[in-house]
């Protein structure tokens, strides 16, 4: 593989992990966290796939999610 390949997927896996608990803020995942008590696909595993791959679009939701919570006043 190529290290520019191996360094999008590194970047998105660590975007993954540090966002797990902040997920509903990029329009994914409930508003509320529940207990990761069940299937390892329901949560951390599932977002660290999910955002290894997308991780720039996340990353962009993300922002327009911010700058709207902030021009609401909410946050």
């Amino acid at each position: 593989m190529n290290l520019w390949i191996v360094l999008f997927l590194g970047v998105g896996a660590v975007f993954g992990l540090a966002t797990y608990s902040n997920r509903h803020l990029f329009s994914e995942g409930p508003t509320q966290r529940t207990s990761d008590s069940g299937s390892a696909l329901n949560g951390r595993l599932l977002w660290v796939l999910i955002s290894t791959c997308l991780w720039p679009i996340l990353a962009l939701t993300g922002l327009y999610s911010l700058w709207r919570r902030r021009k609401r006043g909410t946050q």
